[in-house]
C-alpha cells in the first residue's frame, strides 16, 4: 500500500530551534528541508540571517535557500510557485517535503492559497506610502475604513504594512482586498499539511536571542553587512530591511557602539518574534503547539502530532 503523502510544516519564531528539530525530522522520515523564510532566500546575506550551517547542509538537502540576489524581488507568489514545483518533486523521488521558517505569510499562501491581486503601479504606491509618512497610522487607519469598511473586521489598527496594503487595493482595483481573499484555494488539500508551531515560553526565547546576537559578531556579521553596503541595495527592497544591516551601518559610522548595535539588534529580533507569535495567535490556530527545552523530548512530541 502506498504511503500517504504528507508535508511536514514547522514553524515557530526565530532563535526557537526550529532547524534542528528540522534535521531530525527529516533524518526520521526520509524527508528533505524547503526554506519558508523570506530572509533566507538571499545569497549574499548568511550570518545575519541565520541560514543553516554547512554541517546541517551536509547532513540533509536543503532547498531554497540563498538562491536569490539582495539586489532582486522576491514575493510571496515567486515563492509558491517554486515550493509548490520542489514539493511534487520531492513525492515523486519518494521522499517528504519539510517546510520549515518563521514568515507566516508563506505558510498562509501553501496552505490556503495566495490572493490574485492584480500589480499595482509603483507612482500609486509611493504616493499611498506617502500619504502615510504625512498622517501617521491612526489617521491613515480611519481613512481606510471609510475607504474599505470591510477592511475594519481584518486589519489591526496597529498594522501599517496591511493597512498600506488594504488601502493600495481598493483604490487601484475599486475592490476590497478581503473580496479578492475569498477567491483563493490552496494547490494542496488541508490533509496533507502536518502543522506544528515551535511554542517556546518567551524568556528563554529572549536569551536564546541574545546568543544567537552574541554568535553573529563572532562568526563575521560586520564583515557581512559591509560587503551588502558595497552592492548599493535599493532601500525600498526586503533585502535593506535584515535586522542587522541598518545597526551596523549606524555603528561604522560611529552613530552608536559596538555593544549598543548589539543591544538594537537583540531588541529589534525580539520585536519581531513578537510580531510571529501574534501572527500565530491569529492565522494558525489549527497549528499543532508543541514544546520542550530538550531536542529529543521536542522531536517525540513532534513524531507523536505527525503519525
Amino acid at each position: 500500500m502506498e504511503q500517504k503523502k504528507k508535508v511536514i510544516l514547522l514553524a515557530g519564531p526565530t532563535a526557537s530551534g526550529k532547524s534542528k528539530l528540522a534535521i531530525k525530522l527529516a533524518q526520521h522520515f526520509g524527508g528533505e528541508i524547503i526554506n519558508a523564510d523570506s530572509m533566507q532566500v538571499y545569497k549574499e546575506i548568511s550570518i545575519l540571517t541565520s541560514k543553516p550551517n554547512i554541517q546541517d547542509i551536509k547532513i540533509i538537502r536543503h532547498h531554497l535557500y540563498g538562491f536569490k540576489s539582495v539586489k532582486q524581488k522576491f514575493s510571496t507568489g515567486h515563492w509558491l510557485k517554486m515550493v509548490v514545483k520542489k514539493i511534487e518533486k520531492l513525492w515523486k523521488n519518494g521522499r517528504t517535503p519539510i517546510v520549515v521558517g518563521g514568515t507566516g505569510l508563506y505558510f498562509k499562501a501553501l496552505t490556503d492559497g495566495l490572493v490574485k491581486i492584480p500589480d499595482i503601479s509603483n507612482k500609486m504606491r509611493t504616493e499611498i506610502r506617502k500619504l502615510h509618512k504625512k498622517i501617521g497610522q491612526r489617521k491613515f487607519f480611519i481613512k481606510l475604513i471609510k475607504l474599505d469598511p470591510l477592511s475594519k473586521r481584518f486589519v489591526s489598527p496597529s498594522d501599517t504594512q496591511r493597512s498600506m496594503r488594504a488601502y493600495e487595493v481598493k483604490k487601484f482595483t475599486d475592490k476590497s482586498m478581503f473580496e479578492f481573499t475569498k477567491e483563493t484555494k490552496s494547490n494542496f488539500n488541508n490533509s496533507t499539511f502536518k502543522k506544528l508551531f515551535i511554542n517556546i515560553p518567551r524568556g528563554l526565547l529572549h536569551k536564546k536571542i541574545e546568543k544567537r546576537v552574541e554568535k553573529m559578531f563572532n562568526d563575521g556579521a560586520i564583515e557581512e553587512a559591509k560587503k551588502f553596503y558595497t552592492m548599493k541595495v535599493n532601500k525600498e527592497l526586503s533585502a535593506s530591511k535584515i535586522i542587522g544591516i541598518k545597526e551596523i551601518r549606524d555603528y561604522l559610522q560611529d552613530k552608536i557602539t559596538l555593544i549598543e548595535t548589539k543591544e538594537l539588534i537583540t531588541q529589534k529580533t525580539r520585536q519581531y518574534a513578537k510580531r510571529q507569535f501574534t501572527w500565530a495567535r491569529g492565522h494558525m490556530k489549527s497549528w499543532e503547539m508543541i514544546y520542550s527545552p530538550n531536542i529529543n523530548d521536542l522531536f517525540k512530541k513532534a513524531i507523536n502530532k505527525i503519525s
